[in-house]
């Protein structure tokens, strides 16, 4: 594999998923890089992906695009319990990886996944493109000010409508849930207030409930957390939820700021902040989160800062969800024996 340090970056398609247009296709086509192959299991869904988003090539499967020495980094965002196979498939055949979360199926396969990208010298990322615009990062910034006073309490809400009954999200076989679909988005945001909190969070306790027909697989989750230094957090997921709800709430002793949609800023990009001098509504602009995510990992691949949801992250957030499962009386989510063929 050749790597241009100058150039756009070159990106290989693992599957023509729902979230691959919004994730991948369009940024790419806003930040001027290329995608140059794409595979997935339907051969006529990819061929319709690629002539939408102007993909330079389709293959016969996913081991292809990781063969191809054109692609030098490969877009993951196959169902939840492909993520770890074929992250680690994509970095030992040399590629940069930037993977949908979950990063793996639990955190042991995480870690299988950060070393072998140690191990390679590749730069891989978990989707958590919240992290890169600008509402998130001024959430933080409201924290790190001291306009907030000191963290008391972080209430998280990821909430959504039900999917079709047939959805991966649903399946425990495919390590589906709603804490690793939506509540992921929850523990990452409150695990990202560490700095300011003494440290990361522990889960005390978690709820579940179970969807009829699919043991194992939660509904709805919620999870208590606390920080070293007192400060508490609420993360509450639902897939049957009557309306979208992607909140996010920072309570401090001086004041307190809201997002009212942290993880769809470009729905909705406003920071609600409200302290002794006064209320305030800040916009912070709808281009896309996963933009700015793009922009971010082709920096890194290109030699340029980390991105901080790398593989450590990954292993900090996999081992929460573990933890959240077990007190919630779930099983933690079955890994993939294998990759499949294609």
């Amino acid at each position: 594999m050749t790597t241009d340090a100058a150039g756009p970056l070159r990106i290989g398609v693992l599957g023509a998923a729902r979230i691959a247009e919004r994730a991948i296709a369009v940024p790419a086509r806003a930040t001027g890089h290329r995608l140059v192959a794409i595979a997935a299991r339907d051969r006529g869904r990819a061929e319709a992906f690629a002539r939408a988003h102007g993909v330079e090539r389709v293959l016969p499967s996913y081991a292809d695009v990781l063969a191809d020495p054109e692609v030098e980094a490969v877009y993951d965002p196959l169902p939840n319990a492909l993520h770890g196979p074929w992250n680690l498939a994509a970095i030992e055949a040399g590629k940069h990886v930037l993977s949908e979360k979950p990063f793996a199926s639990d955190a042991a396969e995480a870690a299988e996944v950060r070393d072998a990208a140690r191990r390679a010298g590749v730069t891989v990322v978990e989707g958590f493109h919240h992290l890169h615009h600008p509402v998130m990062r001024r959430l933080l910034e409201l924290v790190d000010t001291g306009e907030l006073g000191d963290v008391v309490s972080v209430e998280a809400t990821i909430a959504m409508l039900p999917p079709d009954d047939d959805d991966p999200r649903w399946s425990l076989e495919l390590a589906g849930g709603a804490l690793m679909d939506l509540g992921c988005y929850g523990l990452h945001a409150a695990r990202s207030l560490a700095p300011w909190t003494g440290g990361e969070p522990e889960v005390l306790a978690a709820r579940a409930g179970e969807r009829a027909g699919a043991p194992g697989v939660d509904e709805w989750l919620d999870a208590d957390l606390s920080f070293p230094s007192g400060a508490t957090a609420t993360v509450r997921c639902s897939m049957v939820h009557p309306e979208r709800d992607f909140s996010l709430r920072v309570v401090g002793t001086r004041g307190e700021a809201t997002a009212p949609a942290f993880v769809e800023p470009a729905r909705d990009d406003r920071v609600l902040v409200r302290t002794p001098d006064g209320e305030r509504t800040e916009r912070l602009g709808t281009r896309s989160s996963y933009t700015y995510q793009l922009e971010a990992f082709a920096a890194a691949v290109r030699g340029g800062p980390p991105v901080p949801t790398g593989p450590d992250d990954a292993v900090a957030t996999m081992t929460l969800i573990d933890r959240c499962y077990r007190l919630a009386g779930l099983p933690t989510r079955p890994r993939a024996t294998a990759a499949p063929p294609a």
